[in-house]
Parts: C-alpha cells; sequence; structure tokens
C-alpha cells in the first residue's frame, strides 16, 4: 500500500497499535499465499511434471504449504530490504478475513499471511533489539 487511500484500507483492518504505523509508512507490504499455487507448479517447477498431482484434492497440504512458504518469502522480503538500509516492522496484528476481503476479494484463493511497513524509521522509535536466549533454550540438535 502505498497511496493514502490503500493505507486507510488497511489500517482499518489492523489493531489500535498498528494502524498508525501503517498510515505513517511510506509503505505496507501484505504479504499473502495463493492457495492455489499447485496450478502454478508445471512452470515453476518444470523438472517434475507430477509435482502438482502432489497437491491436487488436498486442500490442507496447499495450506500448510502456501503459509510455510509464504512465510519464507516473507523473511526474504524482510532480509532484502533491511540488507539494502531500509526497515521493516512486521506485523500480525490485523483481522486477516478483513484484509482478504478488502484486498483480495477478487482473488479468494489468496489470502494474507502478514503485512509489514517499509522505509526509514524513525530512531526515536525504533526499539533496540531484544535479548536473545541461548542457543539451547528452544533448539535442539540430535
Amino acid at each position: 500500500c502505498v497511496t493514502d487511500q490503500a493505507k486507510a484500507k488497511l489500517a482499518d483492518c489492523a489493531s489500535a497499535q498498528n494502524a498508525p504505523k501503517i498510515l505513517k509508512a511510506p509503505v505496507t507490504v501484505i504479504m499473502g499465499m495463493d492457495t492455489n499455487f499447485h496450478e502454478h507448479l508445471p512452470e515453476l517447477f518444470p523438472h517434475n511434471q507430477t509435482a502438482k498431482s502432489w497437491f491436487d484434492g488436498n486442500t490442507e497440504l496447499r495450506a500448510a504449504s502456501a503459509f510455510r512458504n509464504s512465510s519464507l518469502q516473507g523473511a526474504y522480503f524482510i532480509i532484502a530490504a533491511r540488507a539494502i538500509g531500509l526497515d521493516t516492522g512486521p506485523m500480525s496484528g490485523f483481522d486477516s478475513g478483513k484484509v482478504d476481503a478488502a484486498f483480495f476479494a477478487d482473488t479468494p484463493a489468496v489470502r494474507s499471511n502478514f503485512i509489514s511497513t517499509l522505509g526509514y524509521g524513525d530512531p526515536a522509535t525504533i526499539f533496540d533489539r531484544s535479548p536473545r536466549p541461548a542457543f539451547e533454550t528452544f533448539n535442539t540438535v540430535v
């Protein structure tokens, strides 16, 4: 979202804490997922022409795969933006049903995963990096 109109529409779908961030940011991105992505696999995964069949008729597998892969793509987006010096504000404080209805009504297989502001943040409002727990606290190597 780059226009004031689009930002206002998205802010209306966000929590009270996130709406002002969306309105103030130069750009806010809706990271979405296409639950019918498998229809494009013959073109996008040409070395295995049976890949589409793995997902045909399996909406649960498609939803899980779309969510996982859109999360990964969102992480790449954040890393790339930060690598070129931009600040990002990924957030999940929004009503995904309202976002989907407002922005993806004409493509019902596309759903929102998360949103992120993009731009140059005000240093006075950017949190310092939060403490990171020791690796062993949340990870196990077997």
